[in-house]
């Protein structure tokens, strides 16, 4: 059985115009625009109709759909969301919650959230984010760009004992003559940053590993770095009559690229900028590895990625309210 929340008071009514006009133009849009019974529509499964037995009725879902989104939004831990939650208006406003309501606590926040890694339903939540976007025309079919992000976890530190506290889900690879710990995102958008796929995996499987399954489907061109650059990728593509948008870097021998390369480099170097929105803004909101293990990690990961994308939208949907362009209509294994 679900709670009921309390219905907005004249001092809820009072105060609606007060705290921060950023977030609360934010988040009234989001919630105008987004389809939330849709959303939480799966998670329902977590709970049996237990309508006159005792026991407290649970939060509705719809709400604590929200509260994933919002530590998202704004970089939150279960803790910060359930102050964050308590102080801000323009929080409780957007979900519900009148001044006088109860507030879900920060072990509500977490059994949720590991109720939706274990059924595998952080990556429903980001396909139902994408197949929203999809029916208000905002993905771009023109192209995928792939790419790669290292996340790092601490390497852990040597227990007395001798034992580690180390995440030993995560691994360490070599960039740039320099070790990272931790775990790899690889991601393919669209040509206006939409994220379309993901998978994540440890730090030490390379940009290669993913590249083919996150571009199986695409039919009409693929952009990359030089990083995925491969003589045999590149004839796999054109032969299914893709354009291979990968950046050429020089090969053993030669000294500078050609003028042919170097076209294709800045031709494709404008729409391959797109994928560095998603990375860019997950740094920006302080996402950061919270958990152990792949399993955990890549669920978190799939709920970034849906705020990301609903984030996103709300910036295309500004394109085409101001004249400006208008775009034409597996992951972590587990989840």
């Amino acid at each position: 059985m679900e709670r009921r929340i309390v219905q907005p008071t004249f001092v809820d009514n009072a105060v609606a115009d007060l705290g921060s006009p950023k977030a609360r133009r934010f988040l009234s849009t989001v919630d105008r625009l987004v389809p939330w019974a849709e959303l939480a529509e799966p998670c329902k499964a977590f709970y049996k109709d237990t309508t006159g037995k005792p026991g407290r009725p649970h939060w509705p879902v719809v709400l604590m759909v929200k509260i994933m989104l919002l530590r998202k939004w704004y970089g939150l831990s279960d803790v910060q969301a359930e102050q964050q939650i308590l102080d801000r208006l323009s929080f409780r406003q957007f979900l519900g919650l009148s001044l006088t309501d109860a507030t879900p606590d920060h072990s509500t926040i977490r059994l949720f959230n590991e109720r939706l890694t274990e059924s595998g339903l952080c990556s429903t939540l980001f396909d139902a984010v994408l197949a929203h976007l999809k029916s208000q025309g905002l993905l771009v079919e023109n192209g995928s760009i792939v790419d790669a992000t290292i996340l790092p976890t601490s390497r852990g530190r040597r227990r007395k004992d001798g034992s580690t506290t180390r995440d030993t889900g995560a691994t360490t690879t070599a960039k740039g003559n320099v070790a990272h710990h931790g775990f790899r995102a690889h991601i393919r958008t669209d040509t206006k940053g939409v994220i379309l796929d993901y998978r994540f995996d440890t730090a030490r499987e390379s940009e290669h590993t993913h590249f083919e399954a996150l571009v199986e489907g695409e039919r009409t061109a693929v952009y990359a770095d030089s990083g995925y650059m491969k003589g045999e990728r590149t004839r796999q593509l054109e032969a299914k009559g893709i354009f291979p948008g990968i950046m050429f870097r020089r090969v053993r021998g030669q000294q500078e690229l050609t003028d042919g390369q170097k076209e294709h480099n800045r031709f494709c170097a404008k729409l391959r900028a797109f994928v560095e929105h998603p990375f860019g803004w997950l740094k920006n909101m302080g996402y950061r590895i919270r958990y152990r293990g792949s399993r955990k990690n890549g669920a978190d990961f799939a709920i970034a990625a849906a705020a990301y994308n609903i984030k996103r939208m709300l910036s295309l949907k500004g394109m085409a309210m101001s004249g400006g362009p208008r775009p034409a209509a597996g992951r972590l294994l587990g989840t």
